[in-house]
Order: structure tokens, then sequence, then C-alpha cells
């Protein structure tokens, strides 16, 4: 078993720039994080509202957090965490919604190829500059077949 030994704490008196850096990085990790705003339970699913007017829907019986879950249980649903976990105060329950979506196989897949082709539209300075080199010789080389 490894040891960590504790550091010291740093005191920091609060001032008003230590304040003003955190709140630019609480707004910086906002805007980059997922921020559901409602949740409602149409059953079989829960319906997850996010802040730009788009939704998912995920099926309640690919997660075991709701067994046990009656309709009063899924109307006391609940966002939290700054829009980043379903909670419910009754079961002491809070699941990050960002965990359930990437629990579904068939979302996984679709978030993928929508990572791959926005990659695959991006390019760099070296990609540019290797496009016009290419070009300055008659275009992309033709492939050679090298088939024994």
């Amino acid at each position: 078993m490894k040891v960590i030994k504790a550091k010291p704490s740093v005191h920091r008196p609060l001032t008003e720039e230590v304040l003003d850096a955190a709140i630019k990085r609480g707004e910086a990790r906002q805007a980059r994080s997922l921020q559901a705003v409602s949740v409602t339970f149409e059953s079989p699913s829960l319906v997850i509202r996010f802040e730009d007017g788009s939704g998912v829907l995920l099926p309640v019986s690919q997660y075991s957090e709701f067994d046990g879950f009656d309709s009063d249980d899924y109307a006391n649903l609940t966002v939290g965490y700054a829009g980043t976990a379903l909670c419910h105060e009754g079961k002491d329950l809070d699941v990050s919604i960002s965990g359930m979506i990437s629990a579904s196989p068939s979302l996984m897949r679709m978030a993928a190829s929508v990572v791959a082709s926005r990659n695959g539209r991006q390019s760099s300075a070296a990609k540019s500059e290797a496009a016009r080199a290419n070009g300055k010789k008659g275009g992309r080389p033709r492939k050679t077949d090298t088939a024994p």
C-alpha cells in the first residue's frame, strides 16, 4: 500500500482577485460541461432536456439505480450539481447524466461517429502546407500497385 503524506495547507486570504479567478474558472468549466435543465418521466424513459433545447431519452430499465422506483419517485427526480446529475433526496440518489449517457452503447456509437466526422474536417497548418506542396507537384501522388 502506498502512503501519501498530506501537504500542509497554505492559507490564502480571500481577495477580489482570488474570487474573480475562481469565478472565471467556474464559468469556463460550466461552458465546457453538459447542462441539463429538466428531467421528466415518460414511461418507460427519462426525458432529460438541456439548456440549448436538445434532449435525450434514456430507458430506465438499463439503469439499476432506478430499480424499485415508482411513479412518485420519478416525479421527485430533480436536476442538480449545476445541471450535471439527476438527484432524488428521499432515496439519497445522485447519478451523473454523462455517466448515464456513456452507459448507453448506441449513444456512445453515435457520439464516436460525430466526433470522428468533426475531427476529419479539422485542418491544421501542417495539413494545409502539405496540401499546397502536393498541389505544386501536380496533386496527391497516385498509389502504386506493389503486389507481388
